[in-house]
C-alpha cells in the first residue's frame, strides 16, 4: 500500500525492457554483456549481500520494497502508506487477527 504521492518514488518495472542495444537497462557506450565472463566473479555476484537492509519499524521484519519503511502486513493491518506512513484507510471497523 503507498500512497499517490509515493506512487512516484516506485522504481521498480514488473517486466524490464528486453536486452538489446539502446534499452534502458544496456550500459551506455558498450554492448550491455561481455562474453565469456565468470558471473561468480563479476561485480554484481558481490552485490547480493546487503548488510544495512532496510527493517520495518513496527515489526522489525525484511522490507522487500525499496525506500519504504514498513512491511506490507503492517502497512495494511495499521492501513498506512508503506513509504512515508502516512494514514490511507481508516482500519478502525476491521476486524483483523495478529497472527
Amino acid at each position: 500500500m503507498v500512497c499517490k504521492k509515493c506512487e512516484k518514488k516506485l522504481t521498480a518495472l514488473a517486466a524490464p525492457d528486453k536486452w538489446k542495444e539502446g534499452s534502458k537497462n544496456a550500459v551506455a557506450g558498450s554492448s550491455g554483456r561481455k562474453l565469456n565472463q565468470n558471473k561468480l566473479l563479476s561485480k554484481s555476484s558481490k552485490t547480493r549481500f546487503n548488510p544495512i537492509e532496510t527493517k520495518c519499524r513496527l515489526c522489525k521484519t525484511r522490507v522487500h520494497q525499496e525506500k519504504a519503511h514498513y512491511c506490507q502486513d503492517c502497512a495494511y493491518k495499521k492501513g498506512i502508506c508503506a513509504m512515508c506512513g502516512k494514514q490511507i484507510l481508516d482500519t478502525s471497523s476491521y476486524k483483523q487477527s495478529s497472527t
